[in-house]
């Protein structure tokens, strides 16, 4: 967790020059989250890890650099619950990610209008973090351990919505984002025997207010 908040720092300062030049744009947003599994393998038998349905916060700044295109600066934060199962056992264990990246927006409208329907792409990294009571003995150990540990991985982020105009300087966003990173193999940790690869694919859809000036 330390080293995400000096990424996040680094990160900030490292913007702040260009944002200053800027029309700015911040805003809040809440809404849900919905995360794809993986299969962890294993000689007796597979079961499948990830992260169960869970809310999802996000926070941005961002800056107007013409008409169509701007940049924003995100952080999101999810309460979820790590999840592995096998057959008819499940297993939950609290949990929370947080994120921070930096997307560049493409508007299919320009910036008077009172419709803007727009998407976004970017990269970051995303911290994951289990939070839940560790147990002396967890089901499905024999093939993987869902832990009170943390680690940082990559973010890629796409998505897309619309800006719909309330007032000046008011808009309500409804948007929806993938957020894609590799599996998460120190929180949800195969055990010795068992493999598991690829990446992690977050559905997230908010909506929100943002306020421009």
């Amino acid at each position: 967790m330390k080293h995400f908040l000096f990424i996040t720092s680094v990160t900030l300062l490292a913007m702040a020059p260009a944002a200053l030049a800027q029309k700015w744009e911040v805003g809040v947003a809440g809404g849900g989250s919905f995360s794809t599994s993986q299969t962890i393998k294993n000689a007796i038998g597979d079961a499948n890890g990830g992260f169960s349905p869970g809310l999802a916060v996000s926070a941005w700044l961002g800056n107007n650099t013409n008409g169509t295109i701007s940049g924003e600066l995100r952080y999101d934060y999810e309460h979820t619950d790590l999840k592995l199962s096998s057959g008819g056992t499940k297993v939950n264990f609290g949990a929370m990610t947080n994120a921070i990246h930096y997307d560049v927006v493409l508007h299919f409208a320009p910036s008077e209008s009172h419709i803007r329907p727009f998407v976004a792409a970017g990269a970051g990294v995303k911290s994951f973090t289990g939070t839940g009571q560790e147990q002396e003995f967890q089901p499905l150990s024999n093939i993987a351990l869902l832990t009170k540990t943390s680690q940082i991985e990559p973010l890629v982020s796409v998505g897309g919505g619309v800006k719909i105009a309330l007032s000046p300087g008011l808009q309500l966003r409804l948007e929806a984002h993938d957020f894609l990173s590799p599996f998460p193999k120190n929180v949800i940790a195969p055990s010795p025997g068992s493999t598991v690869g690829g990446w992690l694919q977050d559905f997230v859809v908010m909506a929100g207010l943002s306020f421009t000036f």
